[in-house]
């Protein structure tokens, strides 16, 4: 049976986002506009616009419609914003920022899956999206500071080097907990120099993972 995915994509956003706390409108148009079920491996492409992650192969997994649009608009992006994403996975999120802000750099550790991702973000047209293969715990240095940093992956800490690498006023949300239990969803911001942190929803990712070599440092 054929999908009407266009349907299928603008009920997610009416049912899911605006009936929920989604009001941030360049967020609402993003998710109306990008297609979801291009992100996800076929045999989960007619599950695409459901309110659940799903597999993305690498143990990896695609975040729900709504987590995504809750950290999308709780980061505020703006038309000339630099923003650094941390755990591209299928490049979902990604997406949906690079419909809002100037410039995403994203970072994938699972070097195949960033591979496929940087493929069809270049399939997709999305020009100002680039892929880094790497260990996004260290961030990336030579592009910050970032107006707003997004990870996607739980962490038992704040990596330093993010905090560093988020531009004055800048704000970041990012999983904080053990991998293997309820994470709580944190929004910090850089005001003077000094970070304030809110504790947000709870939330499950999956974990930020390390390279080897990096695990210790």
């Amino acid at each position: 049976m054929i999908q009407d995915y266009d349907n299928l994509r603008n009920n997610m956003v009416h049912m899911q986002l605006e009936a929920r706390d989604i009001s941030h409108q360049p967020t609402l148009e993003a998710m109306r506009k990008v297609e979801r079920h291009l992100f996800v491996p076929s045999q989960y492409q007619r599950r695409a616009y459901e309110d659940n992650p799903l597999p993305i192969g690498y143990n990896q997994t695609i975040s729900q419609p709504y987590i995504v649009a809750s950290m999308t608009q709780l980061l505020e992006p703006n038309k000339d914003d630099c923003v650094l994403e941390i755990g591209t996975g299928s490049g979902y999120q990604a997406a949906v920022l690079a419909e809002i802000v100037k410039e995403v750099y994203t970072i994938e550790i699972v070097k195949d899956l960033g591979e496929r991702t940087k493929k069809l973000m270049h399939t997709l047209g999305y020009n100002n999206v680039t892929v880094i293969i790497g260990d996004g715990y260290k961030g990336f240095e030579a592009k910050a500071p970032f107006d707003a940093i997004i990870v996607t992956a739980a962490s038992k800490e704040i990596p330093p080097p993010l905090i560093k690498q988020l531009k004055e006023g800048g704000k970041m949300i990012i999983p904080v907990g053990s991998p293997s239990e309820v994470q709580t969803l944190i929004l910090l911001q850089k005001r003077n120099g000094k970070i304030t942190k809110t504790k947000l929803i709870q939330v499950r990712f999956v974990p930020l993972t390390r390279s080897r070599e990096n695990k210790n440092s």
